[in-house]
């Protein structure tokens, strides 16, 4: 059964002498969170989370991407999570103040 809606979390990590990257910035948190919250709210067979390599601007992490609209978000925090589950995944709402500034709304 393929998902309704499907989540990639960017979880590169740059050497820190070359700058920020996600998954320096939290990814795995990021990631641990959604995972429990797709379980919390009985989501497991419409949405699926994967890690992924470069999604884009690494000083802007923790950056991910939901399909199959292709909307961006940056500076996800694993606080953020619930709200991206509320309003995006289960209503269908993006989360405007995340989404990506190279996004138009």
């Amino acid at each position: 059964m393929l998902p309704e809606k499907h989540v990639f979390v960017c979880i590169a990590n740059r050497p820190p002498v070359v700058g920020p990257s996600c998954g320096g910035s939290g990814s795995p948190a990021v990631i641990e969170r959604l995972q429990f919250a797709i379980l919390e709210h009985s989501l497991m067979d419409k949405v699926r989370v994967n890690g992924c390599t470069c999604l884009g601007p690494c000083e802007s992490g923790v950056n991910m991407v939901v399909y199959p609209e292709g909307v961006m978000y940056s500076k996800v925090t694993p606080e953020d999570v619930p709200e991206i589950v509320q309003s995006h995944l289960i209503g269908g709402t993006p989360v405007e103040r995340l989404r990506s500034s190279s996004q138009s709304a």
